[in-house]
């Protein structure tokens, strides 16, 4: 997955970039869409030359609401659902592009 994901950043100018993988909580009913990400050091910068200790990503959060937004591999590991359950990687998403992942969240913007 990883050599698949773009950098942080280098989809901005992308007005329909692909959605590279999808996280969801099997209890909870939140879904984590990825468009980019890049390793980070212990500020949240990952353009730098320090140790690199977590892992940000960029994309689509379907939960309360739907919504573009950062989020960080350590926070997804945290997570449990009413269940205790944690998050898990959908290993069958398909890499589609962010306008079809709206459309089936019910997000049109």
């Amino acid at each position: 997955m990883l050599k698949q994901l773009p950098a942080l950043y280098s989809q901005e100018e992308n007005p329909d970039p692909r959605v590279v993988c999808k996280f969801f909580t099997p209890d909870a009913g939140w879904t984590w869409y990825v468009i980019e990400g890049s390793p980070v050091d212990a500020n949240g910068y990952y353009d730098t030359d320090k140790p690199k200790v977590d892992f940000v990503f960029f994309g689509l959060v379907a939960g309360l609401e739907v919504e573009l937004g950062y989020f960080a591999l350590s926070e997804l590991t945290s997570i449990r659902g009413r269940l205790g359950l944690p998050v898990e990687r959908d290993r069958f998403f398909t890499p589609t592009r962010l306008s079809e992942v709206k459309k089936a969240c019910g997000s049109a913007r």
